[in-house]
């Protein structure tokens, strides 16, 4: 059996990676059939388990080389951080209804015709997921899109073990390893993380571009768009129309400080432990600073319409654990558009007495619907042609 591979950083002139080497599970090619040739089990893949085991092989969770065993999951449940002592936001665990899986068993994990990993079963419990939901989410309500997907999705246990990757699922969107994003980057530079989940418009664009000219970014920093292209809430843009949205504004934009990627990792809505699962994420991809937004990755009660989190809890959160991650946080310019000065910061808009112009999600969806002309200062072109032809 082939161990794991801890590689050393390929481009020396970006931050190093959590724990301070790469993890790659991959089994190398001439050894696949024999690892797969040991497993006694099998299970399909959700979506959301696929994407974790494509993070757990290619690196994408350094340290972790497996699914969490019970002690780490509860310790991260309760306080974010594993046995180890690293930082964690959210547990990365398998789950099956199988009693007939026990403890040494080594289960081939397969993925729409794919066979993507080996598991060796090194534990199995039954979760508490009350005390999950309230640990990781905050709360213990359905309404929140995490906690019903561990309530009514997940299965009954949870199995951790160490993982062996005998290939990636394939994807309409291409998701480059951390490896690739890493030697992509300009050595000796900062490189902000933008985390997105929709598609990208002109506040986002002026939001990220003008990150690079923030206090604590150096003169000559990049900017690494990098989307979650996994499942997300119900009602967002599925991930292979947002995949589109963004090459064709790669092209259109076409801006050398910018470079772009996509992650296969699946949204929790969990707003501060989902901000610390991303700042650890981007920095396996070689990201020194991540841009925060207000109430990042939070989620609102359908019922109340209220919010589960502050406006101001993510960045608090983040900024607290930034430090050990030796990462900064670049936070959120809160960006309008002015018939005057274009865009700007809202309190420069208030303060000139500026005429802001605003057009809601709810409002630009039903525009797109009638075919109505959408103002290029809110959307490109190329992005409103997407996703009219979807």
């Amino acid at each position: 059996m082939t161990a794991s591979k801890l590689t050393s950083d390929q481009n020396p002139g970006v931050i190093s990676p959590c724990g301070g080497t790469l993890v790659d599970l991959m089994v190398p090619t001439d050894q696949k059939t024999t690892i797969k040739s040991t497993s006694n089990k099998s299970i399909e893949c959700s979506d959301r388990n696929a994407c974790d085991v494509e993070l757990l092989v290619i690196g994408g969770f350094s340290p972790e080389r497996g699914f969490m065993h019970q002690n780490d999951y509860d310790l991260v449940v309760a306080g974010h951080r594993t046995n180890s002592g690293y930082l964690f936001g959210l547990p990365i665990v398998m789950d099956t209804d199988r009693e007939d899986i026990v403890i040494g068993d080594r289960v081939l994990l397969t993925y729409k015709g794919q066979d993507l990993a080996v598991l060796q079963v090194e534990d199995k419990w039954l979760p508490d997921k009350v005390l999950e939901a309230k640990g990781c989410y905050g709360t213990t309500s359905l309404e929140h899109p995490a906690v019903r997907m561990i309530a009514t999705e997940r299965k009954h246990f949870y199995i951790g073990g160490s993982i062996q990757g005998l290939e990636l699922p394939k994807r309409v969107f291409p998701c480059k390893t951390p490896a690739q994003v890493r030697a992509e980057l300009p050595k000796g530079e900062d490189v902000v993380a933008f985390q997105c989940r929709n598609p990208i418009h002109r506040a986002h664009y002026e939001l990220f571009t003008r990150a690079l000219h923030a206090n604590n970014v150096s003169q000559n920093a990049v900017v690494l768009v990098h989307p979650t292209c996994g499942p997300t809430q119900q009602d967002d843009i599925p991930g292979e129309v947002r995949f589109q949205t963004y090459e064709c504004l790669a092209a259109e934009v076409n801006n050398p400080r910018i470079k772009w990627a996509y992650l296969p990792y699946a949204m929790h809505m969990a707003g501060p432990r989902e901000a610390l699962q991303h700042m650890i994420i981007r920095r396996n991809y070689g990201c020194t600073h991540f841009i925060i937004g207000r109430d990042m990755a939070g989620c609102k009660s359908s019922l109340s319409g209220n919010d589960f989190y502050g406006p101001y809890d993510a960045q608090n959160f983040a900024n607290e654990c930034a430090p050990e991650l030796t990462m900064e946080t670049v936070p959120s310019l809160n960006l309008v558009y002015t018939e005057e000065e274009g865009y700007v910061t809202a309190e420069h808009a208030e303060a000139r007495g500026l005429h802001v112009k605003k057009l809601s999600g709810t409002q630009f969806r039903k525009m797109l619907r009638s075919g109505e002309e959408i103002p290029e200062w809110f959307a490109f072109r190329s992005v409103v042609n997407v996703l009219r032809a979807t």
